[in-house]
């Protein structure tokens, strides 16, 4: 099946799940929203984003993060959190995408709620050190190849990278521990990581593999979500622009070729919004659809922002390619931020084993 017929197949599966959720938020997550764009609306504006590159890491917003349970979120009451639903880490992801916030709010999510389902002792005391904030525990999202885990996210400023070393899951701690610093267009922390001998087992066999693959499905989602949130911020932007910038006597965005483009783009921001909460309403579910869902939600939504910011540099024209103007900082990130895991033909290929039971990741 070619990439535009997979574009497709992702546009319809959105638009049918209007039928099957009730996509309207409760009082609480329209709460959740607002508390979380107010406090990323002062800090992590734009001026604080730029003063965080390139190391993409900023301590003072992830200490208010952590203050107010970023990571806690993702963890069961029983467990010492309190208990989000996937949706509710959805709402959030998008106003840390809206934000591009330098913290690594979703990996540190993901990661908790991968210790969590382990049990042991060693897990629980990873765990507690992650909710109380005294140390970050990030996840690999890609596994090591040859003793070194690659693209690590959070891995220049992380104190515990989970990773996946054959059929083992293992805790590699940073002190000593030699990490590469990777450069990158969206200014991320990333790092390769090398895993020693030291590092400590939780899991291993079918059950390591099995709780590796579902933090990934949820980091997808996730990622999702932030993904919707970079292209809907760009578009926002662009819309603005395309107003009061005038041709000819009037504004660019009443010319076919400028306001057409960008309806195309709102629909598709639309169309992966709603993959995006439907992957995460199928794991509040424990859907067997959802590690499909995950993988197109990702990919439909790294291919829309994608589009959305590039719109954004190309009708500013050539303000879009200055530092100072805010658009650039999203067309980075759009496509920085998927490439952590991979391309969205990757998605699509984990989409498509999803749906027909073949095993296999990227």
């Amino acid at each position: 099946m070619g990439e535009a017929a997979l574009s497709l197949f992702a546009t319809g599966a959105a638009l049918d799940m209007v039928l099957a959720m009730d996509l309207s938020l409760t009082d609480e997550q329209e709460h959740l929203v607002a508390a979380f764009s107010s406090l990323l609306a002062k800090e992590s504006s734009t001026d604080r984003v730029r003063a965080a590159e390139p190391g993409g890491f900023d301590d003072a917003l992830w200490r208010s993060l952590t203050e107010v349970g970023i990571v806690a979120m993702a963890v069961t009451e029983d467990q010492g959190g309190w208990g989000a639903s996937m949706v509710d880490l959805a709402l959030v992801a998008e106003q840390l995408g809206r934000a591009m916030a330098p913290a690594p709010a979703i990996e540190a999510q993901v990661a908790a709620g991968l210790l969590s389902s382990i049990g042991g002792r060693a897990s629980r005391d990873l765990l507690h050190d992650a909710l109380s904030g005294d140390r970050i525990v990030t996840l690999a999202v890609r596994p090591a190849d040859a003793g070194v885990a690659t693209l690590v996210p959070a891995g220049t400023i992380a104190d515990v990278v989970l990773v996946l070393a054959g059929d083992r899951l293992l805790a590699v701690s940073m002190k000593g521990t030699k990490r590469r610093l990777i450069q990158n267009l969206g200014a991320m922390p990333l790092a390769d990581v090398q895993v020693g001998p030291d590092s400590i087992e939780l899991s291993a066999g079918p059950a390591a593999r099995a709780g590796y693959e579902s933090a990934i499905d949820r980091w997808l989602t996730l990622t999702s979500s932030a993904l919707v949130g970079i292209a809907s911020k760009a578009h926002e932007l662009t819309c603005s622009y395309a107003r009061d910038r005038h041709a000819w006597g009037v504004p660019i965005g009443t010319f076919q070729a400028v306001a057409h483009p960008l309806a195309d783009s709102a629909t598709a921001i639309d169309g992966a919004r709603l993959l995006s909460l439907k992957a995460a309403w199928s794991a509040d579910r424990d859907s067997p659809r959802h590690r499909e869902l995950s993988a197109m939600a990702f990919a439909y939504a790294a291919e829309s922002a994608r589009q959305a910011t590039y719109q954004g540099v190309h009708f500013h024209g050539g303000y879009g390619f200055m530092l100072e103007y805010d658009v650039q900082l999203y067309y980075r990130r759009a496509r920085a931020w998927a490439r952590v895991w991979g391309e969205p033909r990757a998605a699509f290929l984990r989409a498509a084993r999803a749906r027909y039971n073949q095993e296999g990741g990227i």
